[in-house]
């Protein structure tokens, strides 16, 4: 029981090309299980070598039995499916990529409070704030804080003549009389 698999050579090719073809780990960890089971390997061997638990190859190897290599791409996983919607998450590129005063808000950058009720009043569907967080990375969005300056607030041209006057008395020598009391 503890060792392999007989493998023919056109059976390992096929493994061999969907193992370099496929972006999946799962898939290529797999693959890996059974052209090492075909190299007369423990079942524990393997699992040390490849870093997964004795219970893994086992599965991946009776798998492989009963279903060939389409039986080595991983299933779905259980649960329910996500609410956020393939048109949720166009709505939701399509507000973070816009300045929410084109929106008409009176704001200049979104939090992810302001990003969920817009987009709950938009789509009706409403994720909380540590929901939006996750679906923004999901969809390779960062969400970082916002620097708050003054440019745009203040006079920049007599901020402008400060610096400089500022600057200059940095520059001259101060001349400071001591005096004796």
């Amino acid at each position: 029981m503890g060792y392999g698999i007989k493998l023919t050579e056109a059976q390992w090719n096929e493994l061999d090309r969907v193992r370099f073809t496929t972006d999946s780990k799962a898939v290529f960890r797999n693959c890996l299980i059974i052209l090492m089971s075909d190299s007369r390997q423990t079942i524990a061997a393997i699992a040390r070598h490849l870093g997964c638990g004795t219970d893994t190859v086992a599965r991946v190897r009776r798998l492989y039995r009963h279903g060939g290599v389409a039986a080595l791409q991983p299933g779905t996983s259980p649960g329910r499916t996500s609410r956020a919607t393939p048109a949720y998450r166009k709505a939701l590129a399509k507000a973070v990529e816009t300045c929410p005063l084109k929106l008409g808000y009176g704001f200049s950058t979104w939090s992810a409070g302001r990003l969920a009720q817009h987009l709950a009043r938009v789509t009706g569907i409403h994720y909380s704030d540590d929901q939006l967080r996750r679906i923004l990375r999901q969809e390779r969005f960062s969400f970082q804080r916002p620097k708050h300056t003054l440019k745009g607030k203040r006079d920049e041209t007599a901020y402008l003549k400060a610096q400089k006057q500022l600057a200059r008395l940095k520059k001259t020598p101060s001349r400071i009389r001591m005096a004796r009391r």
